[in-house]
């Protein structure tokens, strides 16, 4: 038998020999490098898409987890938002060969939302769509407090940009998870969980501030978007993801068509020709695409929701040539 007072020590000093391996951990990931390289992801022979290699992220040096919206620009900046209320830039190392080696200039900061007194908790945080306007500012979306704010550098503090008011009555975690800047400036904005509209499915909207035209948009049957970007030659490239405790995450990326963009119409339903569905079992919510070597490349993000047993990943892949155009 151990006395108390003996065993009160002892307890002590077990909590804080955890916080101090707790801490050292920290530190290690924290001097670590910000991402580091892991094997390619194999495609079918027929896939249009061949894979670069994958990027495995480090939540420590990154100064968050939970990284929801991407953008990549030619000159290989990244950018992206988290759920927890964070920015992050970074350089893409890419080598000669196409294979993808790190990032480096690290920069991460919190989210301003440039209002005075901010409402409690992840109202305001809460990020998960990212996209980049023709004149270089930023468009986030939040989920919670369904909303999207302009920002003149991802650092600066934002505006609020005018939604459909029907994006209020979405549900509290399903709200706004894609945002596409179209090729002719349109922006495109699809709900996760925003079942309405004539046809039943996930509603979304083409136009901008003040000239929404409501659409539709049809996932695989038990998917969801999670992400969206435009492409030069007018289609949109989709990210979806579905889940159940069997077979836990599963991602697919789709392509909407050119043709499908330029004749919408009110209440048309949008739907993506699949690309890959040949995607670790991991929680894909970000999509970006760029030029780089003469090629069109994609990459997609995965959301760890800061839980040790999933992923921060960064998946590259080039597209064969004449399949989405010429950027």
């Amino acid at each position: 038998m151990i006395h108390r007072n003996r065993r009160s020590l002892l307890l002590a000093g077990l909590g804080l020999s955890g916080l101090s391996i707790w801490g050292a951990r920290a530190l290690v990931r924290r001097r670590a490098p910000a991402a580091r390289p892991v094997p390619a992801l194999p495609q079918p022979e027929a896939s249009p898409l061949v894979a670069r290699g994958m990027l495995q992220l480090n939540n420590g040096a990154l100064g968050s987890g939970g990284w929801s919206g991407l953008h990549i620009d030619n000159d290989l900046q990244l950018t992206a938002v988290s759920d927890l209320g964070y920015w992050l830039q970074a350089q893409v190392q890419i080598a000669a060969d196409g294979t993808p080696q790190g990032l480096d200039q690290v920069r991460h900061g919190a989210l301003d939302d440039g209002f005075f007194d901010s409402p409690p908790g992840r109202l305001t945080s809460d990020a998960e769509s990212l996209a980049r306007l023709p004149d270089g500012s930023w468009l986030i979306g939040f989920e919670r407090w369904h909303h999207v704010t302009r920002h003149p550098r991802i650092d600066a503090p934002g505006v609020i940009w005018s939604m459909p008011a029907d994006l209020r009555n979405a549900p509290l975690n399903a709200g706004l998870e894609s945002l596409a800047v179209l090729a002719d400036g349109r922006v495109l904005a699809i709900s996760e969980g925003l079942w309405t509209g004539p046809h039943g499915w996930p509603r979304a909207w083409i136009g901008g501030p003040g000239n929404w035209m409501p659409v539709g948009y049809r996932p695989r049957g038990g998917y969801v978007a999670t992400d969206a970007c435009g492409l030069p030659d007018g289609s949109v490239l989709v990210t979806e993801r579905a889940f159940n405790y069997r077979q836990f995450f599963r991602g697919r990326l789709v392509r909407i068509p050119a043709a499908m963009i330029a004749s919408a119409q009110e209440d048309t339903l949008l739907q993506g020709e699949l690309l890959t569905e040949e995607l670790p079992h991991e929680n894909w919510e970000g999509v970006t695409s760029f030029r780089h070597q003469g090629q069109t490349w994609i990459a997609l993000l995965t959301d760890d929701n800061e839980m040790f047993f999933q992923e921060g990943l960064l998946a590259f892949f080039t597209v064969k040539e004449g399949v989405l155009g010429k950027g």
